[in-house]
């Protein structure tokens, strides 16, 4: 039976979770109110992605500034006891939806991206902590371990998610497959032309839709002691979008949209996915164990274990 998915292109409070978490929210609503029974958020929503900060690290130094810039952002984070996280659980099960939200999650004195399960009355039923932050993001982030890479049966298929630039690590996306995933969700931070062709190229190898989410975000959405590399303008476009859907052959079902803040919408048929793995599914038929195999450790990795 077919329903409607859809992806929710908004801008974060960078300084401001609560306020983010009622925005997501209000955004759920209005994407329930017209039928979506999925829908997908960016990366870093709550807590914010700092694009274009150095935070004061060249090499061999760490500034004054950039440690103070830390400070801060650690203080935007999320924990998942927190108001944000219970705000968004509301909401979905006010709505009977599923959603997947990006946030900065805050464990101690390390933060991670994460991405949020929720579904309907069960509230947060998982997370999966971004397991290889890209280049500078290294400086802010922790590595998420192999115990966070969960999928979620649900009545509208097999739903995980892979954040931002993990979408270009073969064995991940290799196991993501491997768990049955027929609704693919990526939060994400890039906005380039090539990021659509990697959604279509994703759906297609793994023949599965594919919900990506960027956010739309200007530099007058970040406080003043933002730094930017792209400049201080208010009106400069930090993030301009992309959001999508995708069909499990490749078709764009929705987006990609640059215009602003919106919500994209798609009506889905999860027959297709069995119809596109006939001639190909990559985990089964089509896949030579006797030449290659993937071993997944999904083990957590504590630095210290208490026995």
């Amino acid at each position: 039976m077919s329903f409607t998915v859809a992806v929710a292109q908004i801008a974060s409070l960078p300084n401001d979770p609560l306020a983010t978490a009622k925005k997501a929210a209000a955004s759920l609503r209005e994407a329930a109110a017209k039928g979506a029974k999925l829908v997908v958020f960016p990366e870093a929503l709550l807590g914010g992605y700092p694009k274009g900060a150095s935070f004061g690290a060249p090499i061999g130094m760490r500034k004054p500034e950039g440690r103070a810039a830390f400070a801060r952002y650690h203080a935007a984070a999320i924990d998942l006891d927190g108001p944000e996280v219970a705000l968004l659980a509301d909401a979905t099960a006010e709505t009977n939806t599923f959603a997947v939200i990006g946030a900065i999650e805050r464990d101690g004195a390390t933060l991670y991206c994460t991405a949020l399960y929720f579904d309907g009355a069960k509230g947060l039923v998982g997370k999966h902590r971004k397991l290889m932050p890209t280049a500078a993001e290294r400086l802010i982030w922790g590595f998420g371990d192999g115990s966070t890479l969960p999928t979620f049966k649900t009545d509208l298929g097999t739903i995980g998610a892979v954040i931002c630039w993990e979408n270009y690590m073969p064995a991940l996306r290799m196991h993501m497959y491997h768990q049955g995933v027929s609704l693919y969700c990526a939060p994400t931070a890039d906005d380039r032309d090539t990021w659509l062709p990697t959604m279509q190229h994703i759906a297609m190898e793994g023949r599965t839709f594919v919900l990506t989410a960027c956010q739309y975000i200007t530099r007058a959405a970040y406080g003043p002691e933002h730094e930017s590399a792209l400049g201080d303008a208010p009106d400069t476009v930090m993030m301009r979008g992309g959001s999508a859907i995708i069909g499990p052959l490749g078709k764009v079902l929705a987006g990609p949209d640059f215009s602003g803040e919106t919500i994209l919408y798609a009506e889905i048929d999860p027959t297709e996915v069995m119809r596109a793995k006939y001639d190909f599914d990559v985990t089964g038929h089509y896949a030579r164990p006797d030449v290659f195999e993937l071993t997944v450790d999904t083990r957590a990795k504590r630095a210290v274990k208490e026995i």
